[in-house]
């Protein structure tokens, strides 16, 4: 308890400098800071809310046990009655602490670039991809997101082969960093006349979103191609040089952007999603530094990861992370992610203090 007391006064004295930074005049003329600023603190409020919760509760429940020794049995009575009615508000209130005080990630604050693309299954594949892009629209709709569409391709048959969407708002990254993997989906598709259950996969990368002082490109290191764009969209779209390409030379990295019938909005949009990919790649090449079970921790956002199984006869979805199975597929896909997200960070929380125990004292990797 006392630990868990210190750990609530430490998220109160970062929410009071963050307070007092937002706070600066001097602020206002980097309003790209006062905003990185204030979505720090907005990630620091609901510790120190329910920090304040709980320090209440427990005052409460000391009241309480002193009175169960009153001699006057009335007030006893009364003091049992409130200790049975706290003591299981305590617990709620201290699982949720366990959950709020799980290790920071830098980059929690940051907005995300959400990637889904179609992995084995052909047009299945795609139709899920959809599916799962529907689910974090009313995700993000629920929780009071912005989402801004980067880039489409759409797949014949229904639903995407790929689709990139940059996604605003406080605790974006935090929360959407546990969805990167591969995302396993078993069902009966529509033009399967036997019944029979179809496994596909689709891949989901999320990364920070970078600002240009993150990541450095030298006046060589970009190739930028335009061109007409193709599929659908209307004349105004085919005919003129909208589409924009660009390479990252150094890293072969291609980012290819369509979706407006203006270039420059097209090159804006390309390079927001190429500066997050360089900087994840940095990131990713920072953790490999580290030891193996921090980087455990901190995700490598790998496709070769199976994380999740969506069941569509069971009504199920497994989370393989977290040892989780919820038979609420229909709820989940609907947006309900936040039960899955709790148990996922939860469980990566233990093995990140586990790893810190392991390899206390000894060398970091290389």
């Amino acid at each position: 308890m006392a630990d868990l007391l210190d750990k609530i006064a430490e998220a109160e004295e970062r929410a009071r400098l963050l307070e007092e930074q937002l706070a600066d005049p001097a602020l206002a003329s980097t309003p790209s800071e006062y905003e990185r600023l204030g979505k720090q603190l907005a990630l620091e409020k609901p510790l120190v809310e329910t920090g304040d919760r709980y320090r209440a509760l427990l005052a409460e429940l000391a009241d309480a046990r002193e009175m169960l020794g009153d001699d006057d049995p009335g007030i006893a009575e009364m003091a049992g009655a409130d200790i049975e009615r706290l003591e299981p508000e305590r617990d709620l209130l201290e699982q949720k602490l366990a959950d709020l005080l799980v290790p920071t990630d830098p980059n929690d604050a940051r907005n995300a670039i959400l990637e889904i693309r179609a992995g084995t299954g052909g047009d299945e594949a795609a139709l899920f991809v959809g599916d799962l892009f529907r689910m974090y629209m009313r995700h993000a709709d629920r929780v009071g997101w912005k989402v801004e569409q980067m880039s489409v391709s759409d797949s014949s048959a229904g639903g995407f082969k790929e689709i990139i969407v940059l996604i605003s708002g406080t605790g974006v990254f935090r929360d959407l960093k546990y969805e990167r993997g591969v995302h396993r989906v078993q069902r009966v598709p529509a033009t399967e006349s036997q019944g029979r259950v179809h496994t596909s996969t689709v891949t989901v990368a999320v990364m920070p979103e970078a600002e240009e002082v993150d990541v450095q490109i030298g006046p060589g290191d970009l190739r930028v191609d335009v061109m007409r764009a193709g599929g659908p969209g209307g004349q105004s779209v085919n005919t003129t040089d909208s589409a924009v390409r660009l390479t990252h030379l150094p890293t072969g990295l291609i980012v290819q952007c369509q979706d407006e019938k203006s270039q420059h909005k097209n090159k804006a949009k390309a390079m927001k999603v190429l500066l997050s990919r360089l900087l994840e790649l940095e990131q990713r090449r920072a953790a490999d530094e580290r030891a193996s079970a921090r980087r455990e921790q901190v995700g490598t956002g790998e496709r070769s990861e199976k994380i999740r199984t969506y069941n569509y006869s069971q009504n199920r979805v497994t989370d393989h992370r977290a040892g989780v199975t919820l038979h609420k597929l229909d709820q989940i896909l609907e947006g309900e992610i936040d039960e899955l997200i709790s148990a996922v960070r939860q469980q990566l929380s233990e093995r990140f203090e586990s790893a810190d125990d392991d390899v206390s004292g000894a060398p970091a990797a290389g």
